[in-house]
């Protein structure tokens, strides 16, 4: 049996990676799967951010920008 030796950083990458590509196959298997409850404080911080790119507040990044994918 191999085994292979990589530091905490690196394990945290793989997980990261994995966890981004299962959710995104999710999401296109089964559009509606995330759902935010419209009554919730991440739907208003949600909302409040959507309101702030509007007004040229906040500036979003885009997934190569975050991931360098």
């Amino acid at each position: 049996m191999a085994q292979v030796m990589i530091d905490i950083r690196e394990l945290e990458d793989v997980i990261r990676r994995v966890v981004r590509d299962e959710l995104a196959q999710i999401l296109v298997k089964e559009p509606g799967t995330f759902y935010v409850d419209p009554n919730s404080p991440l739907y208003e911080d949600m909302q409040d951010i959507l309101h702030r790119k509007v007004q040229g507040k906040v500036k979003l990044h885009s997934h190569v920008e975050v991931w360098g994918e």
